[in-house]
């Protein structure tokens, strides 16, 4: 049996805008995880990038369930000794929700060169907006 490698240009990349309206979390993070390595293609192939864009609007109207609110913690270090600093995802959500939606859907996806390569195709934004009308972006219900 021959190998199969799909060519450049079939691995043609299209645009998704996803609306995180009411959406839980989690389960929002997985689709767009899934749509930015390709793995619903048939041309997916474990180590070449055949994921789509994907544009996820609404970020500040996610869904976290349970007590993740008050108890799930996101936390990063300064690189200062007793940097180490710390916030719940209540207040991040009311801050940056874009930066919830975003480390959810990293996580998700692969810790090497070609999970770098699918983060770029991300973009999160808080409201209904975006400024990617010009690539015909189509609506995704997930």
């Amino acid at each position: 049996m021959r190998s199969y490698i799909p060519a450049e240009k079939e691995m043609d990349k299209k645009w998704h805008v996803v609306d995180a309206e009411g959406r839980i979390l989690g389960r929002l993070a997985a689709r767009v995880a899934r749509l930015l390595t390709g793995k619903d293609k048939p041309v997916y192939t474990p180590f070449l990038d055949t994921g789509d864009h994907v544009i996820v609007i609404n970020a500040e109207k996610v869904r976290l369930t349970g007590r993740k609110l008050t108890d799930k913690m996101y936390r990063h270090h300064t690189g200062y000794p007793g940097g180490l600093r710390q916030i719940s995802a209540g207040d991040l959500l009311e801050k940056h929700p874009e930066k919830v939606v975003r480390e959810a859907v990293i996580g998700m996806l692969p810790k090497t060169k070609l999970g770098r390569a699918m983060r770029k195709k991300l973009r999160v934004y808080r409201g209904p907006q975006h400024p990617h009308q010009a690539q015909k972006p189509t609506v995704l219900a997930v």
